[in-house]
């Protein structure tokens, strides 16, 4: 199988198609062949909503999250977060991304799916013996329990492909969106029990944050798609919004914001209500592609809003598969604690730069507060 290449800045798509079934594979990636480096991103099946959106282009979008997931390998580097062996082979590690399109029989759980992840092992496997790169992919959208009824989409890539890792990302990467948060909060002399926080969407990631937030004392508001969701967030103390009230919710008295949403949580329209808030100071999250104008950046440190990007508040999940990639290839025991531990790295990374930024009375972003913190210790 021969793939097609297209460039997108630094970042190569390689692109496969099935000849019959209809079935394309695209893997993005920062990474040089014959360079002996590791991609790191999610494998992402897409969801049949996401293929109806005008325009859409799966290697563009491949090429736009592998985008993402090298900032947040630059940011781990800047701050020194991860495990001891991704700590130890970070130069190796690139971003990159998977982009599986099915056609609805081959969904997971539907009949098909064993033969169109087979197909995609072998284009995956194919792609590394020509490349010498080496995919490390795993939890993303569109997996779950396949057509047997019995085995986990990630768990039957897992044993035909040695870079997939099934191990569950969301908790590091929701542990490590609450210690930025929890950094910010304090650099603006904001105690947890105090803090009043917004959560922009609830699923794994999200309500282990609101979970953190509850346990912590913090008032904790929701908007959220699912009404399940929704009901658990209730259950736990949280006042809940279904997406067409997030206008409203955008008007309620919060500190802080976080968004871990699907996509693009901060449109023009909510950086503007954001900016009318006049008590919410703190945006962070960890959603991909969260905010589709990025001079809303600037908007937001104009309006003295302090706005941590969501590549460096959702860093965690990438060093996670990285890291039980590494201690599978070396035989070493993987924990994941070990992931949840070097997520506190980033309490002390939001309340450095929140102060550097506060100091400077925004006259420089976040993203800068960061690399000024770090440059000087370093």
């Amino acid at each position: 199988m021969q793939p097609t290449v297209v460039q997108f800045g630094s970042v190569s798509v390689h692109s496969f198609a099935h000849p019959s079934n209809g079935w394309t594979l695209s893997i993005a990636t920062n990474a040089q062949p014959q360079a002996d480096q590791l991609s790191l991103g999610g494998f992402r099946i897409a969801p049949k909503a996401l293929l109806e959106e005008p325009g859409f282009d799966a290697a563009a979008m491949a090429a736009s999250l592998a985008a993402g997931m090298e900032e947040k390998v630059y940011w781990s580097r800047i701050i020194g977060v991860g495990g001891p062996l991704a700590l130890r082979d970070m130069s190796r590690i690139v971003g990159g991304k998977c982009v599986l399109v099915p056609t609805d029989d081959a969904r997971v759980g539907q009949p098909r799916d064993r033969q169109l992840l087979d197909w995609a092992v072998a284009c995956l496997r194919g792609f590394e013996e020509r490349t010498d790169i080496h995919v490390v992919t795993g939890q993303d959208l569109g997996h779950g329990v396949m057509s047997d009824g019995r085995t986990g989409s990630l768990d039957y890539m897992a044993r035909r492909f040695r870079g997939c890792m099934d191990a569950n990302t969301s908790r590091p990467t929701g542990e490590g969106n609450f210690y930025i948060l929890k950094g910010m909060l304090a650099a603006m002399d904001i105690a947890l029990p105090d803090a009043t926080v917004g959560l922009v969407g609830i699923g794994n990631i999200g309500m282990h944050i609101l979970e953190r937030l509850r346990s912590a004392g913090a008032t904790v508001l929701a908007v959220e798609t699912n009404a399940t969701r929704r009901g658990t967030a209730e259950r736990l103390g949280a006042k809940v919004f279904g997406p067409e009230d997030k206008p409203a919710f955008l008007t309620e008295s919060m500190d802080a914001i976080a968004v871990n949403a699907n996509k693009e949580s901060l449109d023009p329209g909510t950086v503007d209500a954001i900016v009318r808030n006049d008590q919410l100071r703190i945006v962070c999250g960890s959603e991909n592609l969260a905010m589709p104008d990025p001079s809303g950046g600037d908007t937001l440190r104009t309006a003295r809003r302090m706005y941590a990007p969501t590549e460096l508040g959702g860093m965690m999940g990438y060093l996670t598969a990285v890291e039980e990639y590494l201690a599978n290839l070396e035989s070493e025991p993987f924990d994941v604690e070990t992931l949840m531990k070097a997520a506190r790295t980033l309490e002390e990374a939001g309340l450095r730069a929140g102060r550097r930024q506060l100091e400077r009375d925004f006259a420089i972003s976040f993203e800068d507060a960061v690399r000024d913190e770090y440059a000087t210790a370093g």
